[in-house]
């Protein structure tokens, strides 16, 4: 069977178990997992998928989250559900795997990447602060990267920045170029107004991340006053369309108790919020504040209750720096994703710096194969312990040495820093960690849920 007619019959296919599960969802969505799990590569988040299956037999709170995404707008759904499951995560995994065979390289599932590194706002710890406010990637550079991207398998384009949104008009039609992708965007959701909802709404596939750090007081004195106001603003927006949009949040040694409590996961389901993803701080630039690095005591407090809300609140969250045991270690480097800044820069991290190439002059593929995107790939996992998965964070020693031997350069906009510099700041971090990370991960060693799900 040639090539396009098997995607023909696999889009039908997929046409038909959408129809299928919108007329009668509570009914259909147990036979619609049948259906994923028929046409999933092998060995595909086989422990995920069962934990889905689990909770729709059981109707508990991820059932509940699923029954939500039935609230919202018919068309951003069913264009959710092809281009992220179907096209990114089954057509795409299996065309990923095949490419990382042939060529002997990671390949990503999503890409990163910063259409300018202009904000409207300069918030504390943020390394996009650091960046100026001059350097944009055309529309034709973002199109031809997207067009790269999928005949990798790549079907996922997560916007950063800078403020994505200062490019509006440009995202969108990127969107209608590309209906076969999912785009998310990391934004401050200032810009967020009832003109761009009807936007959304039209080409479908366009997904916020709002930048959240807390209650009022704890966002707004990282973020600016009435930053909380204008937020709570555009979830009223999103939510009143019937607009897929989640959360994006940075844990610190200031704003941690607030964006774990049970009152705010609360606040972000009654807002609409129907994911949120936690990131860890990483003091970036060479002015980064180190005091806002949270103490071993504080990160287990974000991983245990992150962990717990997980079995009973109905919203998907992802924990990046605790939760590397599902996705076996780091993920950069290409291996679930990569980053390209506004002046092209192709990095393996959007949280370290450094790079072999720009996109400008170098493909995709060949940045995938550059030294420092190799040593990446030859040195994952960077520890047996899951909860000390990055090279500069929780392993300060292996990046300095990474950047030496590759030949890769410091690709701040504005300040210059070194892999030296950057880690010696994480190694007193690291050395506190890591008592504590062998204590943790002893004890989910030994516990028969972690280690099922550690084997899968």
């Amino acid at each position: 069977m040639n090539t396009s007619l098997k995607t023909a019959m696999q889009n039908f296919a997929i046409n038909q178990a959408l129809n299928y599960v919108e007329n009668a969802p509570e009914e259909n969505i147990p036979k619609l997992m049948a259906f994923v799990d028929r046409h999933s590569p092998s060995g595909w988040y086989e422990s995920q998928r069962a934990a889905v299956r689990q909770a729709i037999e059981e109707k508990g709170n991820w059932y509940q989250l699923i029954l939500k995404a039935y609230e919202l707008d018919p068309g951003v759904r069913k264009a959710f559900f092809q281009n992220l499951l179907f096209n990114g995560s089954l057509k795409g995994s299996a065309t990923q795997n095949d490419m990382a065979e042939k060529y002997g390289c990671n390949i990503p599932w999503a890409i990163l990447l910063d259409p300018t590194s202009a904000c409207n706002m300069h918030c504390t710890g943020c390394w996009a602060a650091e960046y100026g406010h001059k350097l944009n990637l055309s529309l034709e550079t973002i199109d031809s990267i997207i067009r790269q991207g999928k005949e990798l398998g790549v079907y996922l384009y997560i916007y950063t920045g800078g403020e994505p949104l200062v490019r509006k008009a440009d995202l969108i039609r990127l969107c209608e170029m590309h209906p076969d992708c999912e785009f998310l965007s990391f934004t401050n959701g200032t810009l967020i107004d009832e003109a761009f909802c009807q936007e959304m709404l039209r080409v479908k596939n366009f997904v916020p991340a709002i930048s959240l750090e807390g209650f009022e007081e704890a966002n707004d004195s990282r973020r600016g006053e009435g930053s909380y106001a204008k937020v709570k603003r555009a979830m009223e927006l999103l939510k009143s369309h019937h607009l897929l949009f989640g959360i994006s949040t940075c844990y610190t040694s200031r704003n941690y108790a607030d964006i774990t409590s049970e009152e705010f996961f609360d606040y972000l389901i009654e807002s609409g919020a129907l994911f949120c993803w936690f990131f860890h701080y990483m003091p970036v630039g060479n002015d980064a504040a180190i005091e806002l690095l949270p103490t071993p005591e504080q990160r287990e407090t974000v991983m245990r209750n992150i962990r717990a809300f997980r079995e009973t609140k109905p919203i998907f969250t992802m924990d990046f720096q605790n939760d590397a045991q599902y996705v076996g270690g780091c993920i950069a480097g290409g291996r679930r994703y990569l980053h390209i800044n506004a002046k092209g820069d192709v990095e393996p991290c959007v949280f370290i710096h450094y790079s072999n190439c720009n996109i400008h002059n170098t493909t995709l593929l060949d940045a995938l194969q550059s030294p420092l995107f190799m040593a990446y790939h030859n040195g994952q996992p960077f520890n047996d312990n899951m909860l000390r998965p990055c090279p500069m964070l929780e392993n300060p020693d292996l990046l300095p040495k990474m950047v030496s031997e590759t030949g890769a350069v410091n690709t701040d906009y504005q300040s210059p820093e070194s892999a030296e510099h950057l880690c010696e700041k994480t190694s007193r971090y690291a050395e506190k960690w890591t008592p504590k990370a062998t204590e943790l991960w002893d004890c989910c060693a030994g516990c028969s849920k972690c280690s099922k799900e550690r084997s899968n």
